[in-house]
C-alpha cells in the first residue's frame, strides 16, 4: 500500500502561481487610489467654484448699506472658512490616494528624486499614512468648529461658559497632536 508521491515540481508550480495570484492582488486597491483621486480633485473643483462666486459676490459690498456689509461680511468670512474646509478635504483624499499607491503598488519615482517634494506626501507605513490623515481632519474639524462659532451669539452665562469650554477643547487637541508629532 504505497501512497503515491506528490511531485515537489508540481507543488512548487502551484505555489508560485498561487503566491503571484496573492501578490498582484493588491492591485485592486488601484480602484480605490484612483476613486479617492478623482474625489479629490472634485471636492478641489467644488470648492475653487465656491470660491469664485464667493468673490464675486464681494464686487457690490461697497454699495451695500452698512447693516447688509455686516451680514455679507459675515457669510464671507463662513464661506471663507467653508472653502478651507474644502481644500483640507480634497487634501486629504489627495494624501489618501498617494499613500494606498506607494504602500500597496510602488513607491513614486517622481516623489523620491524631487527636490521641492514634500515630507508630508511620502507615506512608509500604514501607521504613517493613519497620522497624516488624523492631523488633516483634525484640522477640518476645528474649521468647521470655527465655522459654526462665527454664527454663535452666547446669550448667557452657561453658554458662554460652553463656547469657551469647547475653544478650549480645541486647542487642548491642538496641543496634543502636536506633542504626538513631536515623539516622531
Amino acid at each position: 500500500m504505497n501512497e503515491p508521491q506528490k511531485n515537489p515540481k508540481q507543488q512548487t508550480t502551484t505555489e508560485k502561481y498561487f503566491e503571484s495570484l496573492l501578490w498582484n492582488s493588491r492591485f485592486t486597491v488601484l480602484l480605490a487610489v484612483i476613486a479617492s483621486l478623482i474625489m479629490g480633485v472634485g471636492i478641489f473643483y467644488l470648492t475653487a467654484v465656491d470660491v469664485y462666486y464667493t468673490i464675486a459676490h464681494l464686487s457690490h459690498y461697497h454699495e451695500l448699506a452698512d447693516a447688509d456689509r455686516a451680514i455679507l461680511k459675515a457669510q464671507t468670512v463662513a464661506h471663507v472658512v467653508g472653502a478651507v474646509d474644502g481644500f483640507l478635504l480634497g487634501t486629504v483624499m489627495l494624501i489618501f490616494s498617494l499613500g494606498l499607491y506607494e504602500l500597496f503598488i510602488s513607491k513614486i519615482d517622481a516623489a523620491e528624486s524631487a527636490e521641492s517634494s514634500s515630507k508630508i506626501l511620502k507615506i512608509n507605513s500604514l501607521d504613517e499614512l493613519k497620522d497624516k490623515l488624523a492631523k488633516v481632519i483634525l484640522m477640518i474639524l476645528i474649521v468647521m468648529f470655527f465655522e459654526q462659532a462665527i454664527f454663535l451669539k452666547p446669550t448667557g452665562p452657561l453658554e458662554l461658559l460652553y463656547y469657551s469650554l469647547a475653544i478650549m477643547l480645541v486647542a487642548l487637541a491642538l496641543y496634543l497632536s502636536q506633542k504626538a508629532y513631536e515623539k516622531h
